[in-house]
């Protein structure tokens, strides 16, 4: 629990910074909350540590105030980063406990730590064991054993000064209202042009509130970059991680930017229990829904904040065999460089898309299969392709005025059963070369 020294501490020399919606761009300003409920028990807070050359914010905090169930998925790259083995261990040794263990998640931008050989999985334990000192002053007792998630962000083969983050960590203050919280998610921030803050009250007695950052190196599997999830439920770890395995595969696992999977992607969960709501096998798929929904919300705002991105398109594939099949179809239209282009142009070339769902490897009943876009604003759709047919003429107007919207929806029906799956993405543009071609500088 908080301690009376932890409740009057205000760190001499800490970094302050500007949480003020009014300094990102204002395109994006309106998925910037100015409020929020978060969960009981939960701390946040974010400061500059002197990773980064520019200055900006670059260290955050997570914490609870009691131990937590965690659940995580991680990158499949082979070359995954040191915080992800440390992070997979931890929380598999939690497992195998069978108790709850984690306290905190200390969180890094500017640097990767990834592919940094034996001493970056050295520095990722002492980047754990510096949010453990952490967390013991926060609660005014020793934890026993390591009680701190790490996830570093930023550029990849470079030493993680962890000195800095020990420092840094020593100047951090955290707080439970939404302008700590705020702190925190800038902290995330890389190339991103906004942070990606959520957060929800729900009917069953719980809240949640979420943390993820990334605006290039996007696709599954995992797709996140970086993302926590914190949550007052009390739920089990066989529930919670059946919950985020479900909820995964529709939203971080449903989104794609560029195509290129980081070494780094982490999306984790953590429970404590604060608010007594408890799920049982009665309440699981309430609280399953509600975390895919969340998640999705989340997810999307990666997607929104793609480097360079002008669209956000939703793509829905209708009237498949398996969900597997329409998230496989979905995917492949969301990944191609030629749709994605074809959208920052406003070009209504939907041959494309048709082209994408040929070759995706599922199999088809073309004279089947419908094809619409539709608006973002909720007007009339326009059908493109029915029952295998071109629908002619192109309504060529009507193209114009859907494609030039920033939110477009991509509708596929294949017609030969009943599951469905979406994928988000955005176009490709000029903008995401010249960002990723000087990343570095």
């Amino acid at each position: 629990m908080l301690s009376s020294h932890m409740r009057s501490l205000r760190t001499v020399g800490r970094r302050l910074f500007n949480t003020d919606a009014g300094q990102f761009p204002a395109a994006k300003q309106r998925f910037i909350p100015t409020s929020g409920n978060y969960p009981k028990g939960f701390y946040a807070g974010g400061s500059a540590c002197g990773i980064k050359k520019n200055g900006k914010p670059d260290l955050a905090v997570l914490l609870s105030d009691r131990p937590a169930v965690a659940s995580a998925v991680f990158t499949t790259n082979q070359f995954c980063a040191a915080p992800v083995q440390f992070d997979r261990q931890l929380i598999n040794g939690a497992r195998e406990a069978g108790a709850p263990v984690v306290r905190a998640v200390v969180t890094n931008s500017g640097c990767a730590n990834a592919v940094t050989g034996k001493q970056g999985l050295v520095d990722a334990k002492l980047m754990s064991e510096a949010g453990d000192r952490f967390v013991s002053r926060f609660s005014g007792s020793a934890v026993g054993g390591s009680s701190s998630l790490v996830m570093s962000t930023g550029v990849i083969g470079q030493s993680l000064p962890v000195e800095k983050i020990s420092t840094g960590l020593d100047g951090l203050e955290v707080g439970e209202g939404h302008d700590m919280w705020m702190r925190a998610a800038v902290a995330h921030m890389t190339t991103d042009t906004f942070p990606k803050l959520l957060s929800r009250r729900y009917q069953g007695g719980f809240s949640m509130a979420g943390i993820t950052k990334g605006a290039g190196m996007i696709h599954p599997n995992m797709a996140t970059l970086l993302g926590t999830i914190c949550t007052d439920a009390n739920v089990s770890q066989e529930m919670l991680d059946r919950a985020l395995k479900y909820a995964v595969a529709r939203s971080f696992n449903a989104i794609s930017v560029d195509g290129d999977m980081s070494t780094n992607d982490t999306i984790a969960v953590l429970a404590n229990g604060a608010s007594g709501a408890a799920i049982g096998e009665e309440g699981f798929v309430e609280f399953r829904d509600a975390l895919t929904e969340f998640m999705a919300e989340l997810a999307a705002l990666v997607v929104r904040d793609g480097e360079g991105a002008t669209k956000f398109i939703t793509v829905e594939v209708r009237g498949a065999r398996s969900f597997e099949d329409a998230k496989h179809v979905a995917s492949t239209i969301a990944t191609s460089s030629l749709v994605k282009t074809a959208f920052y142009g406003q070009d209504a070339n939907w041959g494309r898309i048709l082209c994408a769902v040929g070759y995706a490897g599922v199999e088809l009943d073309t004279g089947a299969v419908d094809m619409s876009i539709w608006p973002g604003d909720g007007g009339r759709p326009l059908v493109l392709v029915e029952k295998g047919e071109p629908r002619l003429p192109l309504d060529e107007v009507r193209a114009k005025e859907i494609l030039v919207l920033e939110d477009v929806k991509v509708v596929v029906d294949l017609g030969v059963g009943q599951e469905m799956a979406r994928m988000y993405t955005c176009d490709l543009s000029h903008d995401y070369v010249s960002i990723n071609a000087d990343y570095r500088s």
